[in-house]
């Protein structure tokens, strides 16, 4: 017995990844044998996610704003920016044009024939009131909704535009006032490791976070739950590998480094997504393993998080994919000029919505409310199963913003490739 608990002992010190596993398995057996208690424990996971969200507007705040208080060419800066922008985009269309392409060929609504005015009215009155809070979402809007109020009010809210925002006025602002600029730059390098060191202390929790939220899932959906949707998951998950593995993995391998070797060096953070059904949770390790990989701190913390707000790849692949199976389900046949009008619209939805909480569902009635084409009713269909697919949109969306983030780096001559693959190679 104590050579049994001595070897479990040594087996979870082995890192944090074997911990996170072994708590999804156990999570998913409590919630399938004790569903209820499953259910009860939910709080743990979001108070996680709210520890998460408390440190990451200061940590992102003092990463950008020192990291570009230190440059010497601001000029650096705007092309940076623009270069991460064009990438964002140009994947965020391909992930789009993949998910048409999955539901195109494998046709996961034919035979529904569901009916929109057969939808629980309860369910509709919640998606009303979602969709009230996510329409008119125009270009304008999306922009005022990056300034905060105050100061100080872009830490108060869980999104990290108005923070990003906020963290390049302050960084500009102390790289012309050289004298104090200096002083204040030794102060937010100190804060920037008091957070790095604290949000350390709060991934211990991540285990227990994974734990609890497996537990709740199907203790709250059940296993049973998945089955009549079985297709329509397997067929986003297959999309999500088809993108890391053709799209992501040649833009690696184009610019000579292995996607395997990536994926194993960030093992962690990504099992730590896989149960959390976040991503958020992963972003100040992966800016330090950036920086361990040869990427400049000050295009690492500007490229990193601004991937997480502008791309969204999972998501991108969610939004296309469950709006054809809605299209399909309801026997609503879509033209290819009113798919790429489809697609046009998610271009800006897929943005619209980050920083919330499930992301990705939300997006979907910010697209359907204003696409007369297709019934809002149809989103009630994937209500049960939509956190089931958010961990392949968090995971697809991570990897992606890693790979980004060291291309990018490349681009911009922020990357030494020389600590790149000596980094890499020690995976083998």
């Amino acid at each position: 017995m104590k050579l049994s608990f001595a070897f479990a002992f040594s087996f979870l010190k082995r890192g944090l990844y074997v911990q996170v596993i072994c708590a999804v398995i156990l999570g998913i057996g409590v919630g399938y044998l004790w569903p209820a208690l499953g259910t009860e424990l939910k709080p743990l996971g979001d108070a996680f996610i709210k520890l998460v969200k408390m440190m990451l507007a200061p940590l992102v705040f003092c990463t950008i704003a020192g990291g570009i208080a230190s440059l010497n060419e601001r000029r650096g800066i705007a092309r940076t920016l623009l270069k991460a922008m064009a990438i964002f985009y140009l994947l965020t269309l391909l992930a789009l044009l993949l998910g048409w392409l999955a539901a195109a060929i494998m046709q996961p609504g034919a035979g529904w024939h569901f009916h929109p005015a057969a939808a629980d009215q309860n369910v509709m009155l919640a998606m009303s009131t979602l969709s009230s809070t996510t329409e008119n979402q125009g270009l304008a809007r999306f922009v005022l909704h990056i300034i905060p109020a105050t100061y100080v009010g872009a830490f108060a809210e869980p999104e990290v535009l108005p923070v990003l925002l906020l963290a390049l006025l302050t960084g500009f602002a102390m790289a012309r006032t050289r004298q104090a600029g200096d002083r204040m730059l030794t102060v937010v390098d100190e804060l920037s490791r008091l957070c790095f060191s604290i949000f350390g202390s709060i991934m211990k929790l991540a285990p227990i976070a994974a734990f609890a939220s497996m537990a709740y899932t199907v203790g709250r959906h059940g296993i049973q739950s998945i089955a009549g949707f079985s297709y329509l998951i397997l067929n986003f998950y297959l999309a999500c590998a088809v993108f890391v593995v053709v799209i992501l993995g040649g833009l690696a391998r184009l610019h000579g480094f292995s996607l395997w070797k990536l994926l194993r060096y960030i093992r962690e953070e990504l099992f730590v997504v896989l149960g959390t059904s976040s991503s958020e949770p992963v972003l100040p390790p992966l800016m330090q393993k950036l920086q361990a990989l040869g990427c400049k701190k000050d295009v690492a913390g500007l490229v990193l998080p601004m991937a997480y707000s502008f791309n969204l790849d999972g998501t991108a692949i969610y939004l296309t994919l469950a709006s054809l199976f809605i299209a399909q389900a309801c026997d609503i046949p879509l033209s290819n000029g009113q798919i790429l009008g489809l697609i046009a619209t998610m271009l800006l939805t897929s943005k619209g919505a980050a920083g919330v909480s499930g992301s990705g569902f939300v997006a979907l009635v910010a697209t359907l409310t204003v696409i007369p084409d297709l019934p809002l009713a149809g989103a009630t269909l994937l209500l049960g199963i939509d956190r089931f697919m958010s961990e392949a949109r968090a995971l697809t969306s991570t990897i992606s913003n890693v790979v980004v983030c060291l291309v990018v780096a490349m681009w911009e001559g922020a990357c030494d490739r020389q600590t790149l693959k000596q980094q890499l190679d020690q995976q083998d």
